[in-house]
């Protein structure tokens, strides 16, 4: 059988955690329900899997391979009782690379209240800087969670009520070395389509939000002038600051090495072992073929940047993995 890379899915992004339970309490205040578990305790780790499923939800009902905007936290066990384990944030170096997530909301400012209500910190309050139309909260290991608005942000100045049912899970972002290799390798050889370009040539950096259109298409309007991909769930967003791609030196942080934090991101696929023959031809590098270990219903793709890209059967598509 032939693939048809129109039929992706930019299915998860995993992070890795200290605690379940804080990591669980946090992202739930976010709207996120946990949609699947799976455990290992041979190999002592667990994995949990989170995701928009109200009936307002984008993805609500479906098979969490048939989905997008899940995200995949991966905990090993032991690690909540020690006083010297944290994860590297992606933001800070030894370990730059990943750079946050992203829910995109109804009513930005009464979200933010919400969170801080709660008790968690931001890295940036809305009203902070000169950005006043984005937030970053931080999730208890120090991720960074970047939170946008799906209306215009004057229009919910004096909003007090906020719907997580209405959340998205918008993006991941990942910063890369050198734009034009990494929108190559996204668009011709994962299929991804450029949905969003912001130029930002005064501080030297541009970002690229990348996704698979499916049935919604690739969007002419906006909801808000600003972001007009604000609410779509399974957006990668690459940045790039300028010259790096100069640096023979040069190099990001996968997540995997130490320090870990970020692990992968993944993409659903029609047929595994079909999108996989396509991989070969296309001469990626791999991480893990198929056939390779003891797992053979997942492979890992590397990108420009040896980001991991996990691949996976769509269970909706095919059945394969009873997970």
């Amino acid at each position: 059988m032939a693939t048809n890379p129109s039929t992706y899915k930019f299915n998860h992004s995993m992070l890795r955690i200290k605690d379940p339970q804080a990591s669980l309490k946090f992202y739930q205040l976010l709207g996120l329900s946990q949609i699947n578990k799976l455990e290992f305790p041979d190999n002592k780790f667990d994995l949990y899997f989170l995701a928009y499923d109200s009936p307002k939800a984008a993805n609500h009902g479906q098979h969490w391979t048939s989905r997008e905007g899940v995200l995949e936290l991966t905990h090993n066990y032991g690690t909540e009782s020690d006083p010297n384990f944290k994860v590297a944030n992606g933001n800070s170096e030894p370990g730059k690379g990943f750079g946050h997530t992203c829910i995109s909301v109804d009513n930005i400012q009464a979200a933010c209240q919400r969170i801080e209500d709660a008790g968690y910190k931001f890295q940036k309050k809305l009203t902070d800087g000169r950005m006043r139309h984005i937030a970053f909260a931080l999730d208890p290991d120090g991720y960074w969670v970047e939170i946008i608005s799906q209306n215009p942000v004057d229009k919910t100045e004096n909003v007090k009520e906020t719907d997580t049912e209405t959340y998205r899970f918008n993006h991941t972002m990942i910063r890369i070395k050198d734009a034009e290799k990494s929108l190559d390798f996204y668009k011709n050889v994962m299929g991804m389509t450029l949905m969003r370009t912001a130029e930002n040539a005064a501080n030297g950096f541009n970002l690229y939000f990348l996704g698979y259109p499916g049935d919604k298409g690739v969007p002419d309007s906006s909801a808000n002038g600003v972001n007009p991909v604000a609410d779509r769930e399974g957006l990668l967003e690459l940045t790039w600051n300028y010259g790096t791609e100069k640096d023979p030196n040069f190099k990001y942080h996968d997540g995997n090495s130490e320090p870990q934090g970020f692990g992968h991101i993944c993409v659903s696929v029609d047929d595994i072992d079909a999108a996989c023959s396509r991989f070969e031809e296309k001469n990626v590098n791999w991480k893990k073929r198929l056939t390779d270990g003891r797992m053979k219903n997942v492979a890992f793709v590397l990108d420009p940047d040896n980001y991991w890209i996990e691949v996976i059967q769509n269970e909706k598509l095919k059945s394969r993995s009873n997970w």
